[in-house]
């Protein structure tokens, strides 16, 4: 019996550092000038499936699951504010978010704007009708002419934008880009055959061709395959970039990292090193 009791107050002692380290990091790494004290304030836009959308009232998705727990490391309540993707930016700089955590892609035009924290990398796919109707063959020549739904705002809309300067440019007709409120709402124009193609994340496009089998298709290679998406703060924000980066780098050490990318249905390697 003394045996045991001895082992276990030094189990006691050895865990102690850990304990203390771990609540003095999340007494002292949220910042005060947050948006309410003792909450991290975050801008969604929750159309992006499987990173943020609702389903039954709810939010989910990684992202949901991901500030979930890097709200717990920092010992605050995770508030979201969902709106448009194209109102994220704004309402972090007017201060009505503390962060954005929306599966923001990573791009010189946005870094200029706010300071980001990667979380993950990935690459997108095209995606046509099953059957391919409209013989799209990939992000090629084939989308020249073509119809391509993608995200008002997102970063699909900018690759589909840069296929119509290089279709025109190479005196073809152009890519004709219409821009919907959501990814979902980019699919269901694409099933109604007002579409020719959409772009959309390669882990999107596995859950879309997972959740409504038989309809939809992908084409060609998966493309512009190490993006980067990251959390963001406003630019110059360090306080608040370190408090998430130490937080992201507990979530990655202690399993949760891992777990979410396989409880999404995520490439291996969408994974980045902390």
């Amino acid at each position: 019996m003394i045996k045991r009791n001895r082992l276990g107050l030094l189990a006691a002692v050895l865990c102690a550092p850990l304990a203390v380290t771990s609540a003095a990091f999340a007494a002292s790494a949220a910042p005060d000038a947050w948006v309410e004290k003792g909450s991290l304030t975050y801008g969604v836009a929750a159309s992006f499936a499987p990173f943020e959308f609702v389903r039954g009232g709810e939010l989910m998705g990684f992202d949901i699951d991901l500030v979930d727990a890097l709200a717990s490391k920092l010992a605050v309540k995770p508030v979201p504010l969902n709106m448009e993707f194209k109102g994220l930016i704004p309402a972090l700089q007017g201060k009505r978010t503390d962060i954005i955590n929306s599966a923001m892609y990573i791009n010189p035009a946005r870094a200029e704007q706010v300071d980001f924290v990667p979380y993950l990398k990935i690459g997108n796919r095209v995606i046509v009708l099953a059957g391919n109707p409209a013989k799209v063959t990939g992000r090629d020549d084939s989308l020249c002419g073509k119809q391509v739904a993608v995200t008002l705002g997102g970063i699909q809309e900018s690759q589909a934008r840069a296929d119509d300067e290089r279709c025109r440019k190479a005196g073809l007709e152009g890519v004709k880009v219409m821009t919907l409120p959501t990814a979902q709402d980019a699919a269901l124009t694409l099933r109604a055959g007002r579409a020719d193609a959409v772009f959309d994340s390669t882990p999107g496009a596995v859950k879309l061709l997972t959740d409504v089998p038989g309809v939809f298709a992908t084409v060609g290679d998966e493309f512009e395959s190490s993006t980067l998406i990251g959390l963001a703060v406003r630019k110059g924000d360090e306080p608040t970039k370190a408090a998430l980066q130490e937080a992201l780098k507990q979530v990655m050490a202690d399993g949760t990292y891992t777990q979410l990318i396989e409880k999404w249905k995520f490439p291996d390697s969408v994974a980045i090193a902390p």
